[in-house]
């Protein structure tokens, strides 16, 4: 059984989780409003992140002030793992213990570009949340906003606080979309040393060619779905 001091390490403050933070307070709270049910806090803040900051796999870079919940909110835009954070960091500050996870996924229909600089299909370092509510860790995962899974016949992920939110197998089409090939566990911080040495490995042509990234992921998204 969980004891009371297992939960405060996963409701403090962090370098990259700051959710102690007032564009951090100040988000979640315009999110939740007047809502002090935790689950259905936890609902309104899974939303707000997945639609209100959009997701862009080209904003991976090896700078650690830009992977600050605080900061990734102020650029609305985010990978994954930036997302993650950002979720865990409102999550703390109404109260809601947080953890972040993190797998290895095969993107099946990846984006002819992005597929090309990371010469993979390979999504090292996979970022979700974990949140703890009615006794319980779930996932979930606000990576994809609706914008991209509409153009992009992506179905879109939801969450309602009671089970899992993990990327769906198979697109609209029927066609093979995420697949999860390695867990890496949970951590109470950003482990960005870890990410950007496993990241840098599996993409060295990537990060040589931030310069080139497309600045419209949405459009690739689009002529290749």
């Amino acid at each position: 059984m969980n004891t009371t001091s297992d939960f405060d390490q996963y409701l403090k403050p962090t370098y990259f989780i700051d959710s102690d933070s007032p564009s951090i307070k100040d988000f979640a709270k315009e999110a939740c409003q007047k809502e002090t049910d935790p689950l259905k806090n936890a609902v309104k803040l899974y939303y707000a992140v997945r639609d209100g900051i959009k997701y862009d796999p080209y904003s991976m870079e090896d700078n650690r002030a830009f992977m600050v919940a605080s900061t990734i909110l102020k650029r609305r835009f985010g990978y994954c793992v930036a997302k993650a954070v950002v979720l865990a960091a409102l999550a703390r500050s109404r109260n809601i213990p947080a953890r972040l996870g993190f797998a290895n996924v095969k993107n099946h229909i990846n984006s002819e570009r992005l597929h090309a600089l990371m010469g993979t299909d390979l999504f090292v370092y996979h970022g979700f949340v974990e949140l703890y509510l009615n006794e319980n860790w779930v996932k979930a995962t606000p990576a994809f906003d609706l914008n991209l899974c509409e153009k992009a016949c992506i179905k879109p992920l939801e969450f309602d606080g009671l089970s899992d939110s993990i990327f769906h197998p198979f697109n609209t089409k029927g066609s093979k979309h995420m697949e999860y090939v390695k867990e890496h566990g949970h951590f109470t911080d950003l482990p960005y040393e870890i990410i950007m040495e496993a990241s840098k490995k599996e993409y060295p042509l990537y990060f040589r060619n931030l310069e080139k990234h497309s600045k419209d992921f949405a459009s690739e998204a689009i002529q290749n779905k």
